[in-house]
């Protein structure tokens, strides 16, 4: 009669060897896991700055007009939200950064991606570029004011000079770290020209590209926010620069700590919502980020272990 071997064979749930060692369980993260592990050290380290801040206003270190208590940079606070105006600056300035900012990528890839795919354009255009972006961004905003006069044209010019370099630079040097390898399979797969640019050189350049992005991101906020500060009009509206600078104008430190704090947070929310999750999902996908192992998958390979050690 022949024998039923009822021994468990490796399945779906069961890998051996290097197969085993390469996967990983994954599971939803609790949402008070990320809380503690994402909120809580921000804001801890928020509240030491504050506890510091106080001891120091409480301690007498300087006079009251030049450091002022957090409680007065609160007061300013709540005075622009009971006047229904706070919502209105920080968005007056958040829509003009983004919004140039997307005109600066709208023109710095594509620039880019010529400058590091002809020879004789990257020897004419990319030593301009690199030295337009060590160039502060405020020796733009004079000129921008006589071309285009007192309006949003001359906020958005400046944040295209600042940004623009940044962007085609860091595309260029994502693209010039493509191993050659790719660029030929994907020339003998028929990627070539456009589709070759879309398929083979971006995917593989993203890692330095995203980091020209980032780093366009930081030079159109701080564009901005010199232009606001120098280029004052009511024409203009109220931004957080143009907060900064009244908050100057009528030495009231509270309003210009209060607009420091505003722009710091602008910047910081940013760089969490937009940037930071891209680049957490373009390292997972590469496998440069791996989460770690749940109790259950580390359960079952366990239990797998075992299995394998009794046939032995």
């Amino acid at each position: 009669m022949a024998s039923t071997d009822l021994r468990p064979r490796p399945g779906a749930h069961e890998l051996a060897g290097l197969d085993a060692l390469d996967t990983h369980q994954t599971a939803r993260v609790p949402l008070r896991r990320v809380l503690l592990g994402k909120a809580l050290p921000p804001l801890v380290a928020v509240l030491l700055v504050l506890t510091v801040w106080q001891a120091l206003t409480l301690a007498r270190v300087t006079d009251d007009y030049m450091l002022p208590p957090p409680a007065a940079v609160w007061d300013s606070l709540v005075d622009l939200w009971l006047r229904g105006t706070l919502l209105d600056v920080v968005w007056t300035s958040v829509w003009r950064g983004l919004s140039g900012f997307l005109l600066a990528l709208a023109i710095g890839t594509p620039l880019g991606l010529l400058v590091s795919r002809v020879r004789t354009v990257r020897a004419a255009i990319g030593p301009v570029l690199s030295g337009l972006q060590s160039l502060p961004s405020v020796a733009w905003v004079p000129p921008a004011v006589l071309w285009l006069g007192l309006d949003n044209s001359m906020m958005y010019a400046v944040i295209l000079l600042g940004a623009t370099p940044s962007i085609a630079n860091g595309l260029v040097s994502g693209i010039d770290q493509v191993p050659p390898l790719y660029l030929r399979a994907g020339r003998s797969l028929g990627a070539t020209g456009l589709r070759g640019a879309r398929h083979i050189v971006m995917p593989a350049a993203f890692p330095g590209y995203l980091a020209g992005l980032k780093q366009g991101w930081a030079f159109s906020w701080r564009s901005l926010m010199a232009a606001e500060i120098i280029a004052s009009s009511p024409d203009l509206g109220l931004g957080l620069g143009q907060l900064l600078e009244s908050g100057r104008e009528t030495s009231d430190m509270a309003r210009i700590f209060l607009a420091i704090g505003l722009i710091l947070l602008v910047g910081i929310a940013v760089d969490l919502l937009v940037f930071s999750p891209v680049e957490r999902r373009m390292l997972r996908r590469r496998g440069l980020l791996t989460p770690p192992p749940t109790a259950s998958g580390r359960g079952r390979r366990a239990a797998g272990a075992s299995r394998r050690g009794h046939r032995r």
